[in-house]
């Protein structure tokens, strides 16, 4: 939006931000972000960014106290530190592949949040393992406050997409737009 914006100067964007998956055509959105695997299979879908690698971490005084697993079957004796998906009210599975060996782990924990600020909070203090963007703890992992744990069973989430509906009659502004992101994507 930084570049397109000021090209565009009577175009006006308006951002929503609700980590809920929002019915883009019952709520009158003309468009909507999400991971790539929550992009409904009817919608078009403009990818924004890459993957986005991710680390389950914890605090050094945590993993002395209850060790460190080497095993997605370990984490399920840990304290883990839940995440609350907002549309469905369930607690994310975390994802984990080695292999071709694909598994979602339901954990138990604590503490059940609903942002990853919270979460990279809480593994910090020692609360119990988290699992969340690498970018969010990479400094932390640098600076030897969190140490990073079951790295080779931790792949990348599909990155975020724009989608829509197949609409007609798309405004012109809306159309602009979305070359603009194709374009920007096809660059880089």
């Amino acid at each position: 939006l930084s570049r397109f914006l000021p090209a565009y100067p009577d175009i006006t964007v308006e951002v929503v931000v609700d980590y809920g998956l929002a019915n883009v055509v019952t709520d009158r959105f003309d468009a909507g972000v999400r991971l790539g695997p929550q992009v409904a299979k009817d919608m078009i879908a403009v990818r924004l960014g890459p993957d986005i690698p991710m680390a389950i971490v914890g605090a050094p005084k945590y993993l002395r106290r209850h060790g460190t697993p080497t095993k997605p079957e370990h984490l399920i004796e840990h304290r883990c530190i839940n995440l609350r998906l907002p549309t469905s009210e369930t607690l994310f599975p975390w994802p984990l592949s080695k292999g071709g060996r694909d598994t979602k782990v339901s954990v138990d924990g604590p503490l059940i949040v609903n942002t990853i600020e919270l979460i990279r909070d809480a593994a910090l203090a020692g609360v119990g393992l988290a699992y969340l963007p690498l970018d969010q703890g990479e400094k932390m992992i640098k600076a030897g406050q969190l140490h990073h744990v079951l790295a080779e069973w931790t792949p990348p989430l599909s990155g975020y997409h724009l989608y829509y509906p197949n609409r007609r009659h798309a405004s012109p502004a809306f159309r602009l737009l979305v070359d603009a992101l194709r374009f920007r994507t096809a660059g880089k």
